[in-house]
């Protein structure tokens, strides 16, 4: 068999500190290739978590919109319930006074019949009372 020796490499200071920067940066011309792909897979990922939280935002808008407009209409529904209520009372009373006043109307005409009645009857008596004082008998 073949067996090897390993090999013992001796860094200076400088150099573990360059390789380290290296590594950590990425300065490499493979590093540069990786990161690129990384970079834009990283964007496509938060493309995707940026679509996914303005979608749940728009979902909320929509919901707070609906409540919004549920809770109008039911406000609209009652105003209106409200308001045929008012219409009603005030057409009942409406007719109410229709019905006094048109009571009112007849009561003045059997009035004024009345009167016309007494003022003939007043003119008559008047007419008898001068024919009685003239020295015709």
């Amino acid at each position: 068999m073949f067996t090897q020796e390993p090999v013992h490499y001796q860094f200076t200071a400088d150099e573990v500190n360059d390789l380290l920067s290296l590594v950590t940066s990425g300065s490499t011309s493979g590093s540069d290739m990786s990161r690129s792909v990384y970079t834009s897979e990283e964007r496509r990922v938060r493309r995707m978590v940026s679509n996914r939280e303005s979608a749940r935002r728009s979902r909320q808008r929509k919901k707070r919109h609906l409540e919004n407009l549920s809770k109008q209409m039911d406000r609209l529904r009652l105003e209106n319930r409200e308001l045929k209520n008012r219409v009603g009372f005030f057409s009942y009373g409406l007719h109410a006074v229709q019905c006094e006043n048109e009571r009112l109307r007849f009561e003045s005409l059997d009035l004024q019949m009345k009167l016309s009645t007494l003022h003939q009857t007043l003119v008559t008596m008047a007419q008898l009372q001068n024919d009685d004082s003239l020295p015709f008998n």
